[in-house]
């Protein structure tokens, strides 16, 4: 079928909860995907920082071949052996003890959620609020939804779920003054994607820390966007040396096949018994074998180191485009999650820049995002760099 074909296919039948770009993808290796009419695209989205090997990986690709050909689903009733490896794995590179699997980061921090309230049922004298910080981002589902810190993604839903306030972000005081009697615990990602690439000022993990310690609260942590090695180690908060409670996971964790993680300590995780909470293809043979070889690929093969040197030598060429042009107002970034933040909107430029081959998102508004893959080369910057730079002089 032609793309104008598709494309209006695509409006009779879909549900419109995305404002499409006028593109049909259809293949993608590495960095690159390719259109339905054969044009190829550097790809700094990456699906939204979830193709961290980039697409079509080869280890990637003959894992979910050989675990096809040998088993795809069954149900949680039965112990699964990718599953109980992958937990295996997340344990050893991590400080916490226990690992619930679901099939998307809002499904994991809705996991996080219920178990807070759980434990706090249990333990904290049935207390059950959450605090959350404005301007964030948590997912799609009710509950999440209700996390979520921006106005804009609760309109039409009301009313919304009891049990959560929201207070300003990187502001302990704020954080500290608004716990109540009924609160059990803290939700807060360690750098805000959906909001621009919001990076707080150091220490601001580590005073979450002490103030849940301090007042006997839980401390949850959503890297669903900036876990897996996407500020250069495999979790955000091991650069400040925090150890949360409990850490929700998805996006690069299966490369682009669905999966997410609620990690938890023991002591929180005994909250969850049989029958209290579950999901139906959560953890299945093929996701968890995907997500096995994930981690095992970032780790082996210096993805890491990669992320971290891309990412400064990227936040380094953005700072040489900022000094040029005077619509940029602040550049920002850790790893490879990096902001351009525009003095106007940035819609039309996102469009300039697909039509010169590259892919970029803007966010907030006038924040332009760059979540590429971890494979990223400076060659690639160098491209990007260039088409950016090209699309800011024609506007």
């Amino acid at each position: 079928m032609t793309t104008e074909e598709l494309i209006a296919l695509s409006e009779r039948c879909l549900m419109q909860t995305y404002k499409r770009f006028p593109v049909v993808l259809t293949r993608g290796l590495g960095v690159h995907v390719w259109d339905n009419d054969g044009k190829s695209y550097l790809d700094l989205v990456a699906g939204i920082a979830v193709c961290a090997l980039g697409h079509s990986h080869p280890s990637v690709v003959e894992t979910i071949k050989r675990q096809a050909e040998t088993l795809t689903h069954v149900s949680n009733f039965f112990h699964i052996e990718p599953q109980i490896l992958l937990a295996r794995f997340l344990v050893e590179n991590s400080p916490f003890d226990k690992v619930f699997f679901c099939n998307s980061g809002a499904e994991a921090n809705e996991a996080a959620i219920k178990l807070a309230r759980k434990y706090a049922s249990e333990n904290m004298g049935g207390k059950y609020e959450l605090i959350a910080m404005q301007e964030s981002f948590h997912g799609r589902t009710l509950a999440t939804v209700t996390a979520t810190g921006q106005e804009r993604f609760h309109a039409g839903f009301a009313p919304l779920l009891e049990g959560f306030r929201h207070v300003p972000y990187n502001d302990l005081a704020a954080l500290e003054s608004a716990i109540a009697d009924k609160t059990c615990g803290v939700l807060v990602e360690p750098i805000q994607g959906e909001s621009g690439v919001v990076i707080p000022a150091p220490g601001y993990l580590q005073g979450i820390r002490r103030i849940c310690d301090e007042r006997g609260l839980l401390m949850i942590v959503d890297e669903v966007q900036t876990g897996i090695g996407r500020t250069g180690t495999l979790f955000a908060c091991e650069q400040e040396d925090v150890a949360p409670d409990m850490i929700t996971i998805a996006k690069a964790l299966g490369n682009g096949f669905p999966i997410g993680a609620l990690l938890a300590t023991d002591r929180i995780a005994a909250a969850f018994v049989p029958g209290c909470h579950g999901s139906t293809f959560g953890g299945n043979p093929l996701a968890t074998a995907v997500g096995l070889t994930v981690l095992e690929t970032i780790l082996a093969e210096g993805v890491l180191e990669n992320c971290r040197r891309v990412g400064d030598y990227f936040l380094k060429r953005l700072g040489e485009l900022k000094e040029k042009h005077p619509r940029i107002r602040e550049v920002r970034g850790r790893g490879l999650i990096l902001a351009v933040e525009l003095t106007e909107p940035g819609a039309e430029l996102v469009l300039e820049c697909m039509k010169r081959g590259l892919l970029i998102n803007c966010t907030n508004g006038n924040v332009l995002r760059f979540v590429p893959p971890l494979i990223l080369t400076r060659a690639d910057v160098d491209k990007a760099v260039e088409i950016l730079d090209a699309a800011l002089e024609e506007r």
